[in-house]
């Protein structure tokens, strides 16, 4: 299995990134999928999950009404659209994939990607 994220950049605060992780080597159809992200000295954290299906999101309270999850079934391919970006959302953000259900939890994931950098200068 093998996830690649890609849309790594340096935006200016209020500007807006779209993330994109490629999936293979699994039936993504199946897979719920969730993005995470570690800033520098910080624990890993929960961004935003979505349903293998597509038809249900969750968000972390610091990115809702920002950022919005979406899932490509024809293409196996997660996306991540970040706006009104803020410095405090400087990260390393991973991909994510599990069974059945999507999870908060980053120790409940089987399968992660390598990370993609994300800066956000003020």
């Amino acid at each position: 299995v093998q996830l690649v994220e890609s849309g790594a950049g340096l935006v200016q605060a209020g500007g807006s990134l779209r993330l994109s992780c490629a999936a293979s080597g699994l039936t993504f159809s199946t897979y719920p999928m969730a993005w995470f992200r570690r800033a520098p000295g910080k624990e890993r954290e929960f961004v935003a999950a979505i349903s293998w299906s597509g038809s249900s999101t969750y968000y972390a309270d610091s990115v809702k009404g920002r950022f919005t999850i979406s899932k490509d079934n024809a293409k196996s391919t997660v996306y991540l659209q970040m706006n009104s970006l803020k410095p405090e959302d400087t990260a390393i953000y991973y991909c994510a994939a599990r069974k059945y259900v999507y999870s908060t939890s980053d120790g409940t994931y089987e399968y992660w990607g390598q990370g993609t950098q994300v800066t956000v200068s003020s």
